[in-house]
C-alpha cells in the first residue's frame, strides 16, 4: 500500500516555481555556446506565387554576415515526406522551409540571414531585396466552403463523425420546437510569452545539441534525424523549460530546420528566434463555420442533433479535428447526423490550439442549447439535465466514471443560479445590464504509452525522469509529488528530469494526457524499486520484515516499516546494503489503460457559469464572475490544478471576447499579428473565477485515477459567457467573439 497521508491530492508549491522566478530557468534562446552565430528569417510579402529574384549582396557586404540562405543555395536534404514528416503531423506533405521557389502562404520564410551577432543578421535582413511574381489566392472560407471535402480515410488519431442514426431530418420537421442557426469562431493564434526559438550547439564531432521550444524533445529529435540525415546519437533535444505553447510546440516550426541546415552548414552554432510577428506565420486555430439544428418536444428533450462543421486547412495537408462528435457525447438523442469537412486556403497549415476541435464544436452546441431552453421555456440547466447522456451513445459505450450532474449541481449552488430571472435584459444596475448564462464541458481522458525511470542512492535521493515536457502546467511538481509518495520520501529529496531527448521515451506533451501517462509510469518505476529494496530488506539478518507480504508494510520517512507496528522496519539504506548495491533503478512504461478500457469511453466534464456586465450605451462586456465546477477523476494537486483551470478560463474569455486573427483577404495576410492589435485578456478583464473540484471516483483509466485538466478550463466557457450576454442584452451574437461592433450593430 502507498503512504496513507502523503503527497497526492494535497496543494503544493511548484518544485520549480524557484528556478522560474530567480531567472535561474534557461529558455530555448537563453543557452550560450562559443562562437555563436545570429539567424533572422526573412518572410514572403505575397501569399501564393513565386520567388523571382533574390538579390543577398547588400546583406552579404554587410561586415559579420556569415551567409543569406535562400533555395537557391540550401544544402541538399533528404526532402523525402516519409522521411520529413512528425509524429503530429497530419495527413499530406509537410511545408519544406527553402525549398524551390514556390510561395504557399503569406509571411513563408524565404531567407535565412546568418552573422556573427543578432544585430548584424537583423541589418542585413532588411537590405535583402526579393521580386516575386504572384498568383491568385484564395483565403476567405466563405467562398471556399461550396468546396468542401470530407477527408479522406487515412490513419489521423482523429475520431471521425460516428455513422447517422435514425431520422434526424424528419424528426426535426416534425419537432415542435426547433433551433437552427450557424454559429462561427473566429481563427486564434497561440501566443505563448516565449516566441520559438532553437540554439543549435555544433559539437566539434559534428553532433548536435539543440535546445528547441518544444512540447516534444523526442519527436523535435526525430524531425532533425530523418530530414538530415542523421542518427539519433548525433541529435540530442533539450527543453526542459517551455514558456508557454499552448500547442504551438507540438509539431517543429521552421526556425528549428532553419537553425540546424545553417548550423551544420557552417559548422559552427546558430541561433534562431522569431519575432511576435513571425509566430503569426505557423499553426493557429482554424476557423470554424459550424451549422446546428435541434428538434425538441415542448418538454424540451431532443428529438434530432444535426451538426455541421466547415473548417480551414492547408492545400498542402489535411489538418483535422474533432468538432461536431460533442454534441452527440453530451446529450441523449435517438435521431443524429453529424458531418465534418475541410476546405483548403491559401495559409499555413492549422495545428492544435489548446482544446483542438472541442473548444469550436462545444461552444457552437451550447449556444444551441441555450437557445433552446428559451424557444422550450426551459431553464437552461434543467434542459441540460432532461437531455443527459448516461452513456457514449455513438460508441454504445458507458463512461468510465461521469459526474456531470454534481458538476450542474455543485456550480449552480455556488454561484446562485436558482436567483436568476429568466427574462432576457430583465437584470441590471446602473447603467449597466446583467447577464447570467451557463454551459458544459467535456474532454477526453487520454492515455498515452510513457516511460520513466526511477533512481535512488544511498542518501535517499531519488531521481525519477523521463522525455516528457512541463509546458506550465506543472509536470515537474505532480511527478515528483507522486515518486516521493510512492517511495516514502520528502519531496525535497525527489530530482524530477524531463524536457531532454536521451531520457525514457515520450510522446509530445498534449491533450491533457501527461499528468495520467507520466504519472502512471513515474510511479510504476517508483513500485519496482519498491519491491526491490523490500526484496532487500527481507533478505537482512534478523529482519523484522522477513515474514511480511509488500501489501503489509509502508513506506514512510527513508524507512519500510510494518504498517500495523511502525516501530518494526529499516532504512533504506539498510536495504540497499543488505542487497550490496549502490544504486536501485528501475524503468517502466505506463500501461496503456488495461484492456476493460475497451469497454467504456472515459471524459472529463464541467459546468461553467459566468456573469457579465454589459454597457447599454458603449456595449462594453465585463465578465465579473464564472465558477467552474469540474470532475475529472483524482486531482493530484489542487494548487497546480486550480492554475490550470484558471488559464484555461482566462483563454475562454479571450474566444468569447477578444482573440481574433484578422486576415485581409486582398492581401491573404493576417493584420493584426502583433500584441498590440491581437487581443488578450489582461488583468482588467479578469474578475473573479471560482473553481470547483467535483469528487470522482475513476478506477478504469489509469492506476491514478487521473484525467487530464489542462484543455477542460477552456471548453464550454466561451458559450457560457456569449448565453450570459444574451440574457444581459437579448441579443444573440452566434459569431464569436462577441465584440462591441456586433453588440451594437
Amino acid at each position: 500500500m502507498l503512504q496513507e497521508k502523503g503527497y497526492i491530492g494535497t496543494p503544493r508549491n511548484r518544485v520549480d516555481g524557484r528556478a522560474k522566478v530567480t531567472g535561474e530557468a534557461k529558455y530555448a534562446a537563453e543557452f550560450d555556446a562559443p562562437d555563436l552565430a545570429y539567424g533572422i528569417v526573412v518572410s514572403s510579402a505575397i501569399a501564393k506565387g513565386r520567388i523571382a529574384s533574390i538579390d543577398a549582396d547588400a546583406a552579404l557586404a554587410v561586415p559579420g554576415v556569415l551567409q543569406v540562405f535562400t533555395h537557391e543555395n540550401r544544402p541538399r536534404t533528404a526532402w523525402f515526406d516519409i522521411n520529413f514528416r512528425d509524429e503530429t503531423a497530419p495527413p499530406g506533405s509537410p511545408f519544406r522551409p527553402l525549398y524551390d521557389d514556390k510561395v504557399v502562404y503569406s509571411g513563408q520564410p524565404v531567407a535565412l540571414v546568418v552573422a556573427e551577432s543578432f544585430e548584424i543578421a537583423a541589418y542585413a535582413a532588411s537590405l535583402v531585396r526579393i521580386a516575386y511574381e504572384p498568383e491568385t489566392h484564395m483565403t476567405d472560407l466563405d467562398i471556399q466552403r461550396d468546396e468542401a471535402y470530407v477527408p479522406p480515410r487515412k490513419r489521423t488519431g482523429v475520431k471521425r463523425p460516428p455513422s447517422p442514426r435514425g431520422d434526424p431530418d424528419g424528426a426535426f420537421e416534425q419537432a415542435p420546437v426547433k433551433v437552427h442557426g450557424e454559429y462561427r469562431v473566429a481563427i486564434e493564434h497561440h501566443n505563448p510569452m516565449e516566441t520559438h526559438a532553437s540554439t543549435v550547439v555544433y559539437e566539434e564531432d559534428g553532433t548536435l545539441t539543440i535546445h528547441d521550444k518544444t512540447q516534444g524533445s523526442q519527436n523535435s529529435q526525430s524531425y532533425v534525424s530523418s530530414v538530415f540525415g542523421l542518427s539519433s546519437d548525433q541529435v540530442r533535444v533539450i527543453s526542459p523549460f517551455v514558456g508557454g505553447a499552448f500547442g504551438s510546440g507540438l509539431r517543429p516550426q521552421y526556425q528549428l530546420f532553419l537553425a540546424v541546415m545553417a548550423a551544420l552548414e557552417l559548422k559552427r552554432s546558430v541561433r534562431v528566434v522569431l519575432t511576435r510577428d513571425q509566430m503569426f506565420t505557423f499553426g493557429y486555430r482554424p476557423l470554424t463555420i459550424q451549422t446546428i439544428s435541434l428538434g425538441a418536444n415542448p418538454d424540451g428533450k431532443l428529438v434530432s442533433i444535426m451538426h455541421d462543421a466547415i473548417q480551414t486547412t492547408s492545400p498542402w495537408e489535411d489538418y483535422q479535428e474533432v468538432v461536431v462528435n460533442w454534441s452527440n457525447l453530451l446529450y441523449h438523442c435517438d435521431n443524429v447526423k453529424l458531418t465534418y469537412r475541410l476546405s483548403q486556403v491559401d495559409t499555413y497549415t492549422p495545428i492544435d490550439m489548446r482544446a483542438p476541435g472541442a473548444a469550436l464544436g462545444v461552444t457552437a452546441i451550447e449556444t444551441a442549447m441555450d437557445e433552446l431552453a428559451y424557444a422550450a421555456g426551459i431553464d437552461p440547466v434543467e434542459l441540460r439535465l432532461r437531455n443527459y447522456a448516461e452513456m457514449d451513445e455513438a460508441d454504445k459505450k458507458y463512461f468510465t466514471s461521469k459526474e456531470l450532474r454534481a458538476c450542474y449541481q455543485l456550480g449552480a449552488e455556488r454561484f446562485g443560479w436558482a436567483r436568476r430571472n429568466p427574462e432576457p435584459r430583465s437584470m441590471r444596475e446602473g447603467r449597466e445590464l446583467i447577464g447570467w448564462g451557463m454551459a458544459s464541458g467535456v474532454w477526453e481522458a487520454i492515455m498515452q504509452r510513457v516511460a520513466a525511470r526511477a533512481a535512488l542512492t544511498p542518501d535517499d535521493r531519488l531521481e525519477v525522469a523521463s522525455a516528457t515536457a512541463d509546458i506550465g502546467t506543472g509536470t515537474y511538481t505532480i511527478l515528483t509529488q507522486i515518486a516521493a509518495e510512492t517511495l516514502g520520501l520528502p519531496m525535497e529529496s525527489v530530482t524530477t528530469k524531463i524536457g531532454d531527448s536521451s531520457l525514457p521515451k515520450s510522446p509530445v506533451e498534449g491533450g491533457s494526457w501527461t499528468a495520467a501517462s507520466a504519472g502512471s509510469a513515474v510511479q510504476k518505476a517508483c513500485l519496482s524499486v519498491r519491491e526491490q529494496l523490500f526484496k532487500y530488506a527481507r533478505r537482512m539478518d534478523d529482519s523484522p520484515l522477513a515474514n511480511a507480504s509488500i501489501e503489509q508494510v509502508t513506506f514512510a520517512g527513508g524507512r519500510i516499516h510494518m504498517t500495523n507496528d511502525p516501530s518494526a522496519g529499516v532504512t533504506l539504506q539498510q536495504a540497499m546494503q543488505a542487497g550490496g548495491v549502490d544504486r536501485v533503478e528501475a524503468e517502466e512504461k505506463s500501461s496503456m489503460g488495461l484492456l476493460k478500457n475497451m469497454r467504456y469511453s472515459g471524459y472529463s466534464h464541467s459546468a461553467i457559469f459566468a456573469e457579465v456586465r454589459v454597457d447599454e450605451e458603449l456595449g462594453v462586456v465585463r465578465v465579473t464572475r464564472i465558477v467552474n465546477a469540474v470532475a475529472a477523476g483524482t486531482i493530484l494537486n489542487p494548487k497546480t490544478a486550480r492554475s490550470q483551470i484558471l488559464g484555461g478560463v482566462v483563454f475562454g474569455i479571450g474566444m468569447a471576447l477578444e482573440e481574433e486573427s484578422m486576415l485581409d483577404h486582398n492581401l491573404g495576410r493576417f493584420m493584426n499579428h502583433n500584441l498590440a492589435e491581437y487581443h488578450v485578456p489582461v488583468n482588467a478583464d479578469v474578475y473573479d473565477i471560482d473553481v470547483i473540484f467535483v469528487s470522482e471516483h475513476e478506477e478504469r483509466l489509469n492506476p491514478l485515477g487521473v484525467k487530464g485538466l489542462g484543455e477542460i478550463g477552456v471548453i464550454g466557457t466561451a458559450a457560457a459567457i456569449g448565453n450570459a450576454i444574451y440574457h444581459a442584452t437579448g441579443k444573440r451574437i452566434r459569431d464569436y467573439p462577441i465584440t462591441i461592433d456586433k453588440l451594437l450593430g
